[in-house]
């Protein structure tokens, strides 16, 4: 992603960048919570078909739903996010690349707006941050950071009514939390929960990871392979930049 600042230090000041090596326009919040690879490689996983229904849930300025039309594009549906500027910028981004079938509902999960209907997929990067760590000055990236106890259940146990059956759920997160949102996944009725690493470096433990599962589903899950994400003098290996520059797919079975 590339960026433009200004010189005012506001709060609410935005900068004007791209996504995908600048097939998308970006705007987003200069300071507080700024946006990395993650909803890149989240939407790299969402198995959208033409047609279908998508939400994503606390979008953001809707970088994820961004990258997942431009790879797919004929899709319907939603975001979620819970402070109304960034809401705001989720809206003007997408109406920005011409995805004006896109519409953004102000709530903070769990709790969700009447009338969403279903979808045949919803995706999500939760804020993963304890609790307890420090928290930020600005309210905005405290909000899109730190997890109150409880989140990450009280989160798929809300989005799982919304699926219609066989439709994915797919999650970004760090490592040490994918066991206990597998288990809310199963509990929530999902089965074929796949986990994908995302590896830093070949070698180096993954810091985050992506999984998905299946609603309704009765089959197993599994660990994958992988993704490598940098080379070891520096820069992405060349299956990252395809889906971090290129907008490529990535697959969990689904």
């Amino acid at each position: 992603m590339r960026g433009q600042e200004g010189g005012d230090q506001t709060e609410d000041q935005t900068t004007d960048g791209a996504l995908l090596a600048g097939r998308l326009s970006y705007r987003q919040f200069r300071h507080g919570y700024r946006t990395g690879i993650e909803p890149v490689l989240l939407a790299a996983a969402v198995p959208a078909r033409v047609g279908q229904r998508v939400l994503e849930a606390g979008c953001g300025a809707g970088a994820g739903m961004l990258c997942l039309c431009a790879r797919q594009p004929g899709l319907a549906g939603a975001g979620v996010e819970a402070d109304p500027a960034t809401a705001a910028l989720a809206r003007h981004n997408w109406s920005a690349n011409g995805l004006h079938q896109l519409v953004v509902h102000e709530t903070r999960l769990p709790t969700l707006p009447a009338g969403l209907g279903r979808f045949d997929h919803v995706f999500a990067n939760p804020p993963w941050h304890r609790a307890n760590a420090s928290a930020s000055p600005l309210a905005r990236r405290d909000l899109a950071r730190r997890a109150a106890p409880g989140l990450l259940e009280s989160w798929i146990a809300a989005l799982a009514p919304l699926l219609t059956r066989s439709a994915s759920l797919t999650l970004i997160l760090p490592a040490a939390s994918h066991a206990q949102a597998s288990g809310a996944m199963l509990d929530s009725g999902f089965g074929a929960v796949t986990l994908l690493p995302l590896w830093p470096k070949a070698g180096v433990a993954a810091k985050i990871v992506l999984l998905q599962g299946r609603a309704g589903s009765a089959a197993g899950g599994g660990v994958l392979p992988g993704l490598v994400l940098h080379k070891a003098g520096g820069g992405y290996t060349e299956d990252a930049d395809r889906v971090l520059r290129g907008g490529e797919a990535l697959y969990l079975g689904l």
